[in-house]
């Protein structure tokens, strides 16, 4: 008769009955479990029972470990849950939680309860029109750092499924969803990682495609935080999100560049090269806007400037993957205008620093810099282009201002390393400025065994594909320009101690001493008097007085003479710089002792070539 009327202090029944099932003593058990029977039949009854009531009771006993409680619980919002005017989906957040915290229980009975009953509600979410999200995404975010298996595969589930059920609505939660996939993305366990890729991409598509604004605040914490991390697929999985966000908010994202790229140039030095590639994709990106062009290849520089092992091992890499995503001609201007040195620029040309934009640069650094941009120039594919100009700009015909120009602001700066410099007018079939160029190194140069070593490689270059119109050139004995080359590939010959490079480059050249002979006869002679110019296919013709050809008296023509000044000017401000400072500057230990190895050899002790091929073996 008072089974309906017990309800009013159903509250005080449940705690007792709570204790009942905490006793150890058997029979006490099994009555309580006919009371709890007794007791979920009045409630599954009644059309006035109040959930709001329980609620809290059950948010304080949920948070119990006891594994009986545990069970009574469970049971409990299994039964109300089943009750038709009950809608305990308005109420899950408080007790969500405490299901997910029974996936750990010792006891397998409970694990099971547990899990059915949150299958269970999951079910129902979806199914329900009204849901409230936000406090449910904290829980769940929560669980997915849990330690157990099941939490975390659990966790990120329901979050896939929230994806796809909310759309937009989730869009204030992204950041703390966004960490909760950069963390499980590279879970242990393989399903779990499966789950948190495809949550990830759905996450990515949403945000992507949403009309509807939103911060990038958090996003942007979140993301630079997880590059930080050591795992390769949480990195590209936050490169993936940034470069998105590069391309939807792209205006909106130049306020945030300060603060993401450092975090980007540190990823540079990852030892994942996929990692690397995605990053350099993510900088370009940053890059295609003139301003941000700029500070991300002085910040390149920085970088290698501050760390020269990033710069040995990857720097190759680096640059030609900023070429072909970017404009290799811009890429190689800006570089060598940031690295320039010029009075103008340099508070003092004594010292062994200059200016560029936010840094400064030792001599030392640019030297080994445009070694490295020089190498690249001569033997990567990616800088075909960039070669087909600089072989026209000497040309009175092909060449336009532009083109002129790219060779004189590469020359410029090449000037700080004179083999580089040399090499560079080879390309640019400028030969007399080469031979000039060559005269200059035994005059006023000290040949130190790094120089040497330079020259070794550029005699092994001269026989790549890159040089081929160099060596057929040599075949052109009557050719005007043919005099200035060939001195200066002798030049070359006789800065080089007798070795495998020594016997290469004489051999060849012995060729077309052996041809000249043979044509001889029929070779014309130039008078050296005459002034010419070299057209695109490096022949040189005939100028009149006033240094114009007769069929074109007014094109425009790079000055070797003021090159050639701006060599002689560099090369003056590095004698000026103190060896010390030069040679040691930012220098590791190790390459100080080879360095100060190398100085103090004389270029007379390389006459052998064993010790000319132990000696290019060595880094400077």
């Amino acid at each position: 008769m008072a089974r309906t009327s017990i309800l009013q202090h159903f509250n005080q029944i449940f705690e007792g009955l709570c204790k009942l099932f905490a006793d150890v003593d058997v029979d006490v058990k099994n009555g309580a479990t006919l009371l709890d029977r007794l007791i979920k039949d009045i409630v599954t009854e009644s059309d006035t029972f109040n959930v709001e009531m329980f609620i809290p009771l059950l948010q304080n006993y949920i948070r119990r470990t006891n594994p009986f409680i545990r069970q009574l619980l469970v049971g409990w919002i299994t039964v109300l849950d089943s009750v038709p005017d009950i809608n305990m989906i308005d109420w899950l957040p408080d007790f969500l939680d405490g299901l997910f915290n029974m996936l750990s229980d010792s006891n397998r009975e409970i694990r099971q309860a547990a899990d059915s009953a949150l299958t269970d509600f999951l079910r129902e979410v979806k199914e329900s029109s009204v849901v409230e999200y936000g406090p449910m995404v904290a829980i769940l975010v929560t669980q997915c750092n849990s330690k157990e298996r099941l939490n975390r595969l659990i966790a990120i589930t329901w979050i896939s499924e929230f994806i796809h059920l909310g759309g937009d609505a989730l869009l204030p939660f992204h950041s703390e969803i966004l960490g909760a996939c950069m963390r499980t993305i590279s879970d242990d366990e393989v399903e779990i990682r499966q789950v948190a890729e495809v949550t990830n991409n759905d996450l990515l598509t949403v945000v992507k495609e949403t009309a509807n604004p939103f911060d990038l605040s958090p996003l942007l914490t979140t993301l630079t935080g997880e590059l930080l991390s050591t795992d390769v697929a949480t990195k590209m999985a936050a490169l993936r999100w940034i470069n998105m966000l590069l391309e939807k908010k792209n205006q909106e994202m130049n306020q945030y560049i300060a603060d993401i790229l450092p975090v980007l140039l540190k990823t540079l030095s990852d030892p994942s090269d996929p990692v690397v590639l995605l990053n350099l994709q993510v900088l370009s990106r940053i890059s295609l806007h003139t301003t941000e062009f700029q500070l991300v290849m002085t910040a390149v520089l920085n970088l290698f400037a501050s760390d020269r092992a990033l710069l040995e091992a990857r720097g190759s890499l680096i640059i030609r993957k900023f070429c072909v995503l970017l404009n290799a001609k811009s890429v190689y201007i800006c570089m060598a205008g940031l690295l320039l040195s010029t009075p103008s620029n340099s508070s003092s040309t004594s010292k062994d620093t200059i200016s560029s934009t936010t840094t400064t640069f030792s001599f030392e650094f640019i030297s080994i810099m445009v070694q490295t941009l020089n190498l690249i120039l001569l033997t990567a594919p990616e800088l075909h282009e960039l070669r087909s100009i600089l072989k026209i700009s000497f040309s009175s015909t092909e060449a336009t201002e532009a083109d002129r120009s790219v060779f004189v602001s590469l020359f410029n700066t090449w000037c700080h390393n004179p083999v580089a410099t040399f090499s560079l007018c080879l390309m640019a079939q400028a030969y007399d400025v080469s031979y000039a160029l060559i005269s200059k190194f035994a005059l006023e140069l000290e040949l130190t065994v790094g120089i040497l070593m330079q020259v070794d490689k550029l005699v092994q270059l001269l026989e790549s594909p890159v040089f081929v119109h160099l060596r057929l050139q040599l075949l052109d004995v009557e050719a005007p320009y043919h005099a200035p080359l060939l001195k200066a590939c002798y030049g070359l010959l006789m800065l080089l101690p007798q070795g495998d490079a020594f016997r290469t480059l004489n051999e060849r050249l012995a060729t077309i001493c052996n041809l000249r002979d043979n044509l001889s006869g029929i070779v014309h002679i130039v008078d050296r008097d005459d002034v010419w110019d070299t057209n695109s296919g490096g022949v040189l013709q005939k100028l009149q007085g006033d240094g114009t050809s007769p069929a074109a008296h007014e094109i425009k023509r790079i000055d070797s003479a003021r090159l050639l000044a701006t060599f002689d000017k560099v090369m003056e401000m590095h004698k000026r710089v103190k060896p010390d400072d030069a040679k040691f500057h930012q220098l590791s230990s190790p390459s100080r002792r080879q360095a100060a190895s190398m100085a103090s050899s004389t270029l007379g002790r390389y006459t052998d070539p064993e010790e000319v091929r132990s000696a290019r073996e060595g880094k400077v």
